[in-house]
């Protein structure tokens, strides 16, 4: 029997990532807003966490940009 749901369209896997990158930027930037003068060990984990996500995020992204064909040589130096 053939699937009755087409593929999914590697743009549509790129956009996906991208939006979930946002949000995972956006959780980053509303903890740096709400954060105190003083942050707790309770708050380096939780911004460790996040940032975790994050990074996790941006290269499941590029990963998907990759596939899509979307390759970037490098940016930035080192």
């Amino acid at each position: 029997m053939t699937d009755m749901i087409p593929p999914e369209d590697d743009r549509e896997t790129v956009r996906r990532a991208a939006a979930a990158h946002t949000a995972a930027s956006r959780d980053v930037e509303a903890f740096l807003r709400r954060l105190s003068a003083l942050p707790t060990p309770e708050d380096v984990a939780e911004y460790a966490a996040l940032l975790a996500r994050e990074e996790a995020l941006r290269v499941e992204r590029t990963d998907a940009a990759e596939a899509a064909g979307l390759n970037v040589p490098s940016i930035g130096g080192a």
